[in-house]
């Protein structure tokens, strides 16, 4: 069930868009990108930045006032950071970051669970083992990152969706 935040934000998926592009038979980046998934691995910053910039130059150019934007899942390390601080200099401002804190345990039941309807190659065990050393090697460091500079909002993330959200909303609110 999804819920949606009426303050101004487009939404983009960084993972989405990725997945997108894999399917898309034109892309020259398709098998590339199975794998690095398949293996919970981070896509090559250049691919991913690229199909960011698209999205978010292709909505500004519908309607000038879509300048705000919710960055799901990006930057997940130091090389998407530094991609994204050189393609966007002077072009767009991180306000703050959402992390949705959880423990390992409950975010593979929950991904397991995702799994058993969502199609992706890599809601499996197997993947998620992968996902969650990446994520302690490559992300959390940039987390620590923005949490030094003041722009972390931290969300439990192990209670129930609408709790979530409600707690997102409330960031929204003072934020947004």
């Amino acid at each position: 069930r999804k819920k949606s935040i009426k303050y101004g934000y487009t939404h983009l998926s960084a993972g989405e868009l990725l997945r997108d592009e894999r399917k898309n038979p034109d892309s020259q980046y398709g098998e590339l990108i199975e794998k690095y998934i398949k293996e919970g691995k981070i896509v090559p910053v250049e691919i991913t930045i690229s199909l960011l910039k698209r999205e978010m130059d292709e909505t500004m150019a519908a309607n000038a006032q879509k300048n705000k934007f919710l960055i799901d899942g990006f930057p997940r390390n130091q090389d998407n950071l530094q991609g994204w601080n050189k393609t966007m200099d002077g072009k767009a401002d991180v306000s703050f970051v959402l992390f949705f804190d959880c423990n390992n345990e409950i975010c593979i039941e929950r991904c397991l669970e995702r799994g058993k309807s969502s199609g992706r190659s890599d809601d499996n065990r197997e993947s998620l083992e992968k996902r969650i050393q990446t994520y302690l090697q490559s992300t959390k460091p940039i987390i620590d990152l923005y949490e030094e500079m003041g722009k972390v909002k931290k969300i439990d993330a192990s209670k129930s969706v609408d709790e979530v959200f409600d707690e997102v909303v409330q960031i929204f609110d003072k934020e947004g």
